[in-house]
C-alpha cells in the first residue's frame, strides 16, 4: 500500500507542477492556452455566423459553461483525478503481471514499430468507438444517466456546453477506455494532437454554426496538405520540397477536400445539425434511450442504426422532461446523482 501512496503523492504534486507550468508558459504545445484558442475561435464563430440568430451571444448558463472548461479539464485533475488514476493504472498491470507469470502491460507495445501518424490514428479511432459505447450505457443506466444530465442540461447550445458534464463522467469515460487502449500501448492519456483533434471538433458539434460540408471537407482537406507538405506526424511522401511545392500540396489538400470529402463528411463526422438532436427534449418512441451518440465520429450511429436527424432541427426544445426543476447551479448540480435523489425524480420517471 505504501508503494501506491506514493504513487498517489507524487502524480498529485506532479500534476500540480505541470498545471502551473502550463500557465505561467504559454506554448504552442501548451494545453491550457489551446483550450482557450479553440474556445476563442468558436466564439467568434457565433458571433459572426450565428445559426440560432436570435439566440444571446452570452446565452443562458454561458458562464457556468465556460467554468465547466476549465474544472473538468484542469481543476478536476489537480483535486484528485489524475493521481487516482494513476494508482489505479499501476494497480491493473500489477494485476496483469501477477495473473500471467510477469506479463507488463505497460511495456508490450503493439504499434512501437508504427508511424507516428499510423499510431495516432489507430488511438482516435479506438478511443472513439469506446467512447460511443460509454455514451449510449451513459444513456441506458439509470444510475449514470442521473450524472448524464448535467450534460443534457443545456437549454441554449454553445461551443462551451461541450465541456458541461459531471466529473463522474470523467471517471467513468477514463476508468473503461483505459484497458483497450493499454492493450494497444496507448495507455491512459491521451496523445496531444488527438486530444486537441477532439477538443476541436467536440466545441464544433456544440456550437451555435451551421456551415457547409463543402467547407468542412475542405478544412479536412488543408490539414492534410499541411501534413504532407511538411512532413509532420512521420509522413515522409516528398523531401526537400520548395516553398511553391508546399503550398501547391495545401491547396490541392483543400481543393480536393472541399470537393472529395464533402459528400461523406455528415456520414463520417459529427456535426452541430446532427447533435443538437442528441440533445432534444423530446425524443422518438424508437429511439428512447437516446440519438446520435457519436463524439467526433458520426459513422458509428450509422452502422449501429441510431443516426436520426428528421429535419432541420436549429429551434427544437432542448433538455430532458423535467429539466426545468433540475439544478442550475454548479455546487448543486456537483453532488446530483449522489444519495436519494431529489422530489425531481419522484416527479419524473420517464428520460431518454
Amino acid at each position: 500500500m505504501e508503494k501506491y501512496w506514493d504513487i498517489f503523492i507524487k502524480a498529485y504534486t506532479g500534476y500540480a507542477n505541470y498545471l502551473w507550468y502550463e500557465i505561467t508558459h504559454p506554448s504552442f504545445k501548451n494545453y491550457f492556452y489551446w483550450l482557450i484558442a479553440v474556445s476563442l475561435f468558436f466564439f467568434v464563430l457565433e458571433v459572426v455566423i450565428p445559426w440560432r440568430k436570435k439566440q444571446s451571444t452570452f446565452r443562458k448558463d454561458f458562464w457556468m459553461d465556460g467554468f465547466y472548461m476549465f474544472f473538468n479539464f484542469f481543476l478536476f485533475s489537480l483535486i484528485i483525478y489524475n493521481a487516482a488514476s494513476d494508482v489505479i493504472v499501476n494497480l491493473f498491470n500489477d494485476g496483469i503481471k501477477s495473473i500471467t507469470d510477469g506479463f507488463d502491460l505497460k511495456a508490450q507495445n503493439p504499434l512501437r514499430t508504427f508511424p507516428i501518424w499510423a499510431i495516432l490514428l489507430i488511438g482516435f479511432v479506438v478511443r472513439d468507438f469506446v467512447q460511443w459505447w460509454i455514451h449510449r450505457l451513459l444513456h441506458r443506466s439509470d444510475w449514470l444517466w442521473e450524472y448524464h444530465k448535467v450534460h443534457h442540461s443545456v437549454e441554449e447550445m454553445g461551443f462551451a456546453a461541450h465541456l458541461r458534464y459531471h466529473w463522474m463522467e470523467n471517471v467513468v469515460y477514463r476508468s473503461l477506455e483505459y484497458i483497450p487502449l493499454a492493450l494497444l500501448g496507448i495507455g491512459l492519456h491521451d496523445f496531444f494532437v488527438i486530444h486537441i483533434f477532439t477538443l476541436a471538433w467536440g466545441h464544433y458539434n456544440h456550437s451555435n454554426i451551421s456551415i457547409s460540408s463543402y467547407w468542412t471537407g475542405g478544412i479536412l482537406g488543408t490539414v492534410l496538405g499541411l501534413i504532407i507538405a511538411f512532413g509532420l506526424l512521420d509522413v515522409q511522401l516528398f523531401i526537400n520540397l520548395s516553398i511553391l511545392a508546399q503550398i501547391g500540396l495545401i491547396l490541392s489538400g483543400t481543393l480536393i477536400g472541399a470537393l472529395v470529402f464533402s459528400p461523406v463528411m455528415k456520414y463520417v463526422f459529427n456535426s452541430p445539425e446532427m447533435h443538437i438532436w442528441h440533445h432534444s427534449h423530446d425524443l422518438p418512441n424508437e429511439h428512447r434511450f437516446g440519438i446520435n451518440f457519436g463524439l467526433t465520429l458520426a459513422i458509428w450511429d450509422y452502422l449501429f442504426g441510431t443516426a436520426y436527424i428528421p429535419h432541420n432541427g436549429r429551434d427544437i426544445r432542448l433538455g430532458f422532461p423535467g429539466v426545468e426543476v433540475f439544478p442550475s447551479t454548479f455546487f448543486r448540480q456537483l453532488t446530483h446523482g449522489f444519495g436519494r435523489e431529489n422530489e425531481q425524480n419522484e416527479q419524473i420517471n420517464s428520460k431518454p
